[in-house]
């Protein structure tokens, strides 16, 4: 059951980073909360009337953004310290955590940013899923092999 667990930190982990890099390109990227404040306040037909609240109103949203970047990579630290303390090797926690965060980015960037990723990409993913599909059924041997490894 603790292996269980160390996934399942790892996967959040993972998307804790997605979700701070994401936060990061929203408060540095070219205007994405000016143009989502300017569509919300009025549409494209009244940008310039909601151009008055939307400059302060942008300051505010980058600086909330910034704070969730410190938020979301301190959450994720402890979820992948977790991750580490439940699960079987460093490496998997690790590997764990990478997918995830490869996962997670993917389908961010594409809600979030109309993102669209190429078939390398894809194709390097898969590796990695498989890669991980390989380190979570492989049995880690037995306690009396464990033991004699260690009399070694």
């Amino acid at each position: 059951m603790l292996g269980g667990w160390g996934a399942a930190h790892s996967a959040a982990a993972g998307l804790l980073g997605a979700l701070a890099a994401c936060s990061a390109k929203l408060a540095l990227g070219a205007g994405y909360l000016r143009e989502a404040c300017a569509a919300a306040l009025g549409g494209e037909e009244e940008e310039e009337a909601a151009a008055g609240p939307c400059v302060w109103l942008h300051m505010v949203l980058r600086a909330g953004c910034v704070s969730l970047v410190f938020a979301c990579n301190a959450v994720m630290w402890t979820f992948f310290a977790k991750a580490l303390h439940y699960s079987s090797s460093s490496a998997t926690a690790t590997l764990t955590t990478t997918a995830s965060n490869f996962i997670s980015s993917a389908i961010l960037g594409k809600l979030l940013f109309g993102e669209s990723r190429a078939l390398l990409w894809w194709v390097g993913i898969s590796l990695v899923l498989c890669g991980l599909l390989l380190m979570h059924t492989a049995s880690p041997g037995s306690e009396q092999q464990q033991a004699e490894k260690k009399d070694k």
